[in-house]
């Protein structure tokens, strides 16, 4: 049985828009662990692949980037196991995050997951959906972040320093969420 198998059984149309799948998994189901595992190992050999580049983690903020992709295309469930768990792999296996950022990131990982959420009822996919689940898990994770740590350049460095994996996310996200989405369907 091969993955294409088992999310398509899973996965049926948006009334209003049939260019996005959404998943109805439960946590009592492999298949959310199995899709949860396939971003999980996206978000770890994307940041590394993007540590290769000097400040290349706080530039294109990659560890944010499947969890976009897996809480769009297969929901919320997906979403949290995949937003906890990349950081927390990614940092035991490879120290990065260090483990003092690890709070922080994680806080915006369930943010994005949260906003996805919340913008999904809300309205269709689209750019603009992507784009207020973005700006929203930013705004509230510098937000968390000053409050942790009342530094507010460090608190900004996403946007100062990681505007481009912002946009990434913005762009690159939404034409994942709609590749794969089209791949599922078929």
């Amino acid at each position: 049985m091969d993955i294409a198998y088992i999310c398509k059984t899973k996965y049926t149309l948006k009334p209003m828009n049939t260019a996005v799948l959404t998943a109805k998994y439960s946590f009592s189901s492999y298949k959310t662990y199995l899709a949860a595992a396939l971003f999980i190992v996206g978000n770890i050999v994307v940041p590394q692949l993007c540590h290769l580049i000097p400040n290349g983690g706080l530039m294109l903020l990659p560890i944010y980037f499947f969890t976009l992709v897996g809480a769009f295309t297969c929901g919320w469930k997906v979403g949290i196991l995949t937003a906890v768990l990349s950081p927390l792999v990614n940092c035991v296996l490879f120290g990065m995050p260090p483990v003092a950022s690890l709070p922080a990131i994680l806080f915006k990982s369930l943010a994005l997951v949260g906003a996805i959420a919340l913008v999904s009822k809300k309205m269709d996919f689209s750019l603009l959906s992507v784009a207020i689940a973005v700006l929203s898990y930013q705004l509230v994770g510098m937000a968390a972040e000053f409050l942790m740590e009342p530094n507010l350049m460090h608190a900004l460095q996403d946007i100062r320093i990681g505007w481009p994996g912002m946009l990434f996310q913005l762009v690159g996200g939404y034409f994942a969420v709609k590749g794969l989405s089209k791949w599922l369907a078929s």
